[in-house]
């Protein structure tokens, strides 16, 4: 084998390393998940546990908007500096992170809580749950500790980083427990799911700072100075990967927030518990996005396009075969699978989860392409795609739900997988394309 054919495979062995030990912890998170909500199903029946499921949602919606996804921004400006060893540097982009990620929980929680009061009966919630919604949206603050998670990719500290959900799921599992053995209410899910939020948080925030402290990258640390010198583009990049991220939630919260606006707080539990199991299944698939995006960094500071390509290639190939046959499973055992877990009253959910395992599938095949082109520096194209669809989608989807339910909802999931793919490779295939040398010439 020649020596770059041993690069490439070790750069997929390397991210198959990552995916599964992420794979590890995940895999116990989507079963301690099931486990929760299946609790929370069975104690609160549909209708109450779809107000729930809306709660959550709408916090969910809110902290994904504000929310500025500063691990991109650790993965695009920290490699050169940490190799490098410029300390200070590396401080500077964990710093810029840092205070993203401050200003997106404070504009999350106020947003999220004055939200929840003003437009929470429109969105299905009863007005007697207006006030648990907005105290809940304070929990919008920890919800993703994106900075440290970017640090821990970058380390390649998967095996620690995997934990941060199951701690998690964990403490709504145990609290969970407790709320069906004494029937409890709504407000009392809230709480514990809120806890177990905070409990992931402060676990990866440990982590991540105690990762830093022994590599010695906290010493001399400050506050204060430039905040992007030496990140040329540091603000296009944060706020087009934000935007991106924003755009993207109108396939997951707000369709379900569309569906318990437009058919009720029922159909929107049963529309978010098909797309658990779907999520669940297309977990392992998904789970070579975050291994992908720390190896796409390092080669393309170190100039690698070539290795980058043939990564991207050969990842989707082995996402998109499993996540294949995966979709054979939701076909044939979606609906004994529902009922089992969640209860008899959620088998109804099976023929919408099949058309959300179709969409997640379609969305695993194209994986490689959305850190193929934020790798290379266009987010900016990322955006534009998501944009587009995103627009399309959310103008089609209220009469498609009003004509044909829950399973119009999926049909219109699937189609905007697909176009979102499309339009990803199109804009792919446009900045891999090779120069015309005689234009050059000209």
């Amino acid at each position: 084998m020649t020596a770059g054919g041993q690069a490439k495979d070790g750069l997929l062995r390397r991210v198959l390393a990552n995916a599964g030990m992420l794979l590890g912890g995940r895999t116990l998170n989507a079963l301690i998940s099931l486990g929760y909500m299946a609790l929370a199903a069975r104690t609160l029946g549909v209708a109450n546990f779809g107000v729930l499921v809306l709660i959550n949602t709408f916090a969910q919606f809110i902290g994904d908007v504000a929310r500025f996804q500063s691990w991109q921004t650790i993965l695009q400006f920290g490699p050169g500096p940490l190799a490098e060893n410029r300390r200070a540097d590396f401080q500077r982009v964990v710093r810029f992170g840092l205070i993203l990620d401050a200003v997106s929980a404070v504009a999350g929680v106020a947003i999220g809580a004055a939200g929840a009061m003003l437009f929470g009966p429109l969105l299905g919630m009863p007005q007697d749950m207006a006030g648990p919604a907005a105290l809940y949206g304070l929990t919008i603050a920890f919800m993703v500790p994106a900075t440290q998670i970017g640090l821990l990719r970058l380390f390649d500290r998967f095996g620690l980083l995997s934990a941060q959900a199951a701690i998690s799921s964990m403490v709504r599992l145990v609290g969970g427990g407790v709320g069906f053995v004494i029937g409890a209410p709504v407000s009392f899910f809230l709480i514990v799911w809120g806890a177990g939020t905070l409990a992931g948080f402060i676990y990866v925030s440990v982590i991540a700072y105690r990762e830093l402290r022994r590599r010695g990258l906290l010493e001399s640390f400050s506050w204060s100075g430039p905040l992007t010198a030496g990140m040329p583009g540091a603000w296009r990049f944060a706020i087009a990967t934000n935007a991106s991220a924003s755009v993207e939630v109108a396939f997951t919260h707000v369709a379900t927030l569309a569906v318990g606006a437009l058919l009720g707080p029922t159909e929107a539990g049963l529309w978010r518990v098909a797309r658990q199991i779907a999520d669940a299944l297309a977990k392992p698939a998904r789970l070579l996005i975050p291994a992908m995006y720390p190896e796409l960094a390092k080669l393309r500071a170190a100039g690698g396009e070539a290795h980058m390509q043939s990564l991207a290639v050969r990842v989707g190939l082995i996402g998109g075969g499993f996540a294949t046959l995966l979709l054979l499973v939701a076909v044939f055992a979606g609906e004994p699978l529902l009922t089992l877990v969640m209860g008899k009253d959620f088998g109804a959910a099976s023929q919408t989860m099949v058309w959300q395992v179709g969409a997640a599938v379609i969305g695993v095949w194209a994986l490689p392409l959305e850190p193929m082109l934020v790798s290379m520096g266009r987010p900016g194209a990322v955006l534009k795609v998501r944009l587009i669809v995103a627009a399309v989608f959310l103008t089609a989807l209220a009469p498609i739900v009003n004509a044909q339910g829950l399973q119009g909802a999926g049909m219109a999931l699937v189609g905007a997988a697909l176009a979102t793919a499309l339009g990803m490779f199109w804009n792919l295939s446009r900045v891999m394309r090779p120069k015309d040398p005689s234009r050059g010439a000209q």
